[in-house]
């Protein structure tokens, strides 16, 4: 069966904050006629304004007669306000769409919400993403899915507007479970980077050095290749923010209580976060780790 093209797939778009304005920027620009809704009117009316889409008042008004609706909100309250709350979404989406929701929450929300949009006859998938607010300027996102099959072949195509890899990954729930995987090898990558370069730099070496030829060898990783080099210059002013990762560490902490699993590493590197945020890094990317090493 054909898949239907962009121009005859109107999507919503739930939520514009740093990754989601750049995600329905993209299914804009391949053609997709996209609604947007956001908390703040203004930042909805803007976007509309740029990208030449449409803007609503409430999630409500934004879904109606879309096929695909897309959301990236803060955490389990935020999506369930949007979906369940007075003027939700779930109320009105039609029979068989597709409600798409790239939030970073919890396994258990999002069983919650696709048994929920089951009983209102449409389809949930939950495709949490990784690659950061580049990855969602730029289109380069990992989207990692769980849901029902057939929905996800059949929003994969306006998936792929933003994404640079889209994989599903089981029933309701396991993208976000491959999600809290992704973020529980990342602190400890960037624990890890942070203390190699502090000791690269109390051994007298040339810590930038180190990091091209280690680079090209067993120790390379995302977190190398672009937080390195801003790492030893001491800059955090940007990026993926501690706020953020808490969040993403407390939902792994939490299903990590339920299935029984042990997290040592991400227990502790959690701590340290806590530490950056009592210096006020809140709004610091995570590679700030560093700063309490170089400023104990």
């Amino acid at each position: 069966m054909s898949r239907p093209e962009p121009a005859q797939t109107p999507v919503t778009f739930l939520g514009l904050g740093v990754m989601g304005g750049p995600m329905a920027g993209h299914l804009a620009t391949a053609g997709y006629p996209v609604t947007v809704y956001n908390r703040t009117a203004t930042k909805a009316a803007a976007w509309a304004e740029k990208h030449g889409g449409n803007s609503a008042a409430t999630p409500a008004e934004a879904v109606r007669g879309a096929a695909i609706v897309f959301s990236c909100v803060g955490n389990d309250d935020d999506l369930r306000s949007i979906t369940l709350g007075p003027d939700g979404a779930f109320a009105a989406m039609g029979a068989d769409t597709i409600f798409v929701d790239n939030t970073t929450a919890s396994a258990d929300v999002a069983r919650e919400l696709a048994a929920a949009a089951t009983g209102h006859g449409f389809h949930f998938l939950d495709a949490p993403v990784s690659g950061g607010q580049a990855g969602a300027e730029n289109g380069q996102l990992t989207v990692m899915v769980g849901g029902d099959a057939a929905a996800f072949e059949r929003a994969q195509p306006a998936i792929d507007s933003y994404a640079r890899a889209v994989t599903l990954m089981g029933p309701a729930g396991a993208g976000q479970l491959t999600k809290m995987v992704n973020q529980i090898c990342i602190a400890g990558l960037v624990q890890g980077l942070a203390e190699g370069l502090n000791f690269a730099v109390h051994s007298g070496i040339d810590a930038n050095l180190v990091l091209d030829v280690i680079s090209k060898g067993a120790a390379q990783s995302w977190q190398m290749e672009n937080r390195g080099k801003t790492m030893l210059r001491d800059e955090f002013e940007f990026g993926f923010a501690v706020d953020w990762m808490r969040k993403d560490l407390g939902i792994c902490l939490s299903e990590a209580e339920r299935n029984g699993s042990l997290l040592p590493v991400t227990a502790l590197v959690d701590q340290f976060y806590s530490n950056v945020q009592a210096r006020g890094g809140n709004r610091w990317d995570t590679s700030s780790l560093m700063r309490l090493l170089t400023k104990p």
